[in-house]
């Protein structure tokens, strides 16, 4: 979850800086053993998708998941929903799928992702419609002392975070209980339903993809510890709040895994497009309609702010403008993927007509204003986009045959060739 990037900067440049010593912690996973290592009691409920192995694990799991639902797994439409990160910006998506439920055409997801802010939603998100009013309670009625305690600036430096989170952890853990995750595990065991979270890894610098269907479906005390510690996890957001501890058992001894924010790997993610280029090199059976839904949660056009002529300024600038860039880049990657496997391409952002002040992080006008103004588009027919921003004017007179008809398929209203 977005924290105040100010702040960041200035964590980050102080630990620089001063060079201070480390908490104590178990010794890392080695990276010949990532795939190896397994959560006690709680094996094979993440993915490393940037290795080889992850992605089979996760083909398989799939297969093996819609072989027991029987003939009919693979047939019917499918929808998507990808939930990227934003901080208090996630009251724009809040209030889209409750104003959505409202219009009346929001369809059951057979896959839902989350990467921080997003990562709070999706699991409400997943269970339909009957979660819009936790969706708008945790979206409109909190505010900063709900999500962080503040430490001092030399408490901060020298502990793992600027900021404690355990308020954060806490919200969850109000919401996320053993019957909310056994609601979880029945879509997951019975309609072959899929929830996956991301975070990053940041001993090895990898995304990670965590299974939350599965762990739902163990359904022990310490799934559902595991459960809201993942969620916590993505919404850590790297020197503003703590990283979250993972124990692993490798053999019989024992390491630990530093996780932190998912955005720190991607703000927003569909599904890996090398797992949809094996399950096709597989034969796998496909949904014959299936269409993506991506909600980010932040605005696409770059804002003027006029910024002073100070180091902590210009870097938290800088940053802003980098988690920006990496989020545009990140839809491009899903329309690609989409654009390649045949699945139609829809995406809701925040628009620049949007400008309610923004005084400080989690502030609860600002997260009221942008609940009321996803609602409101939703209520009416939220007009998705069919393309990331900037595509048409890169492609209508340099597509190649290929493209030009890609494009033809899916925006026939938009393309028009020479």
């Amino acid at each position: 979850m977005m924290c105040n990037i100010k702040i960041i900067a200035c964590g980050a440049l102080f630990l620089l800086l001063t060079g201070c010593s480390s908490l104590e912690r178990k010794s890392a996973i080695p990276p010949d053993a990532l795939n190896k290592a397994q959560i006690a009691g709680l094996p094979s409920v993440r993915y490393l998708i940037s290795t080889q192995a992850g992605i089979d694990d996760l083909v398989k799991d799939v297969v093996t998941l819609e072989t027991t639902r029987g003939v009919k797994a693979f047939t019917g439409d499918a929808n998507y929903l990808a939930l990227s990160g934003g901080g208090d910006d996630g009251a724009f998506g809040a209030g889209l799928l409750v104003g959505w439920s409202e219009q009346g055409s929001r369809p059951a997801f057979n896959l839902v992702t989350g990467i921080s802010t997003g990562a709070l939603i999706a699991p409400f998100a997943y269970l339909g419609k009957d979660c819009d009013p936790l969706l708008r309670k945790v979206y409109t009625g909190i505010g900063p002392s709900d999500v962080y305690i503040e430490r001092g600036i030399l408490s901060g430096i020298f502990s793992d975070g600027l900021a404690d989170s355990t308020p954060l952890y806490q919200l969850i853990s109000k919401y996320v209980d053993a019957q909310f995750l056994q609601k979880i595990a029945l879509e997951y065991n019975t309609h072959g339903r899929w929830l996956l979270i991301g975070t990053t890894n940041i001993d090895a610098g990898l995304p990670v993809i965590w299974n939350m269907g599965r762990i739902a479906s163990i359904g022990t005390p310490e799934a559902l510890d595991l459960f809201r510690k993942i969620m916590l996890a993505s919404a850590s957001i790297p020197g503003a709040f703590s990283p979250v501890m993972f124990d692993f058992l490798l053999g019989s001894e024992a390491f630990q895994e530093m996780h932190v924010d998912g955005g720190a790997s991607t703000q927003v993610f569909l599904y890996p497009s090398l797992a949809a280029a094996k399950a096709k090199a597989m034969g796998i059976s496909r949904r014959q309609h299936r269409e993506a839904y991506i909600i980010r949660n932040a605005r696409l056009d770059p804002r003027w702010n006029e910024t002073e002529r100070r180091t902590i300024s210009v870097a938290g600038r800088a940053i802003s403008q980098l988690i920006q860039t990496q989020g545009i880049g990140d839809l491009y990657r899903i329309y690609n993927t989409t654009q390649s496997d045949n699945v139609g391409f829809n995406l809701a952002y925040i628009g620049s007509d949007f400008n309610e002040p923004h005084t400080q992080e989690f502030d609860s006008a600002y997260m009221n204003a942008l609940f009321r103004y996803g609602y409101d588009q939703a209520v009416k027919g939220y007009p998705w986009k069919k393309y990331p921003p900037g595509f048409q004017a890169a492609f209508d007179h340099d597509a190649t045959p290929k493209e030009a008809q890609q494009i033809q398929k899916h925006h026939p209203q938009k393309y028009k060739p020479d």
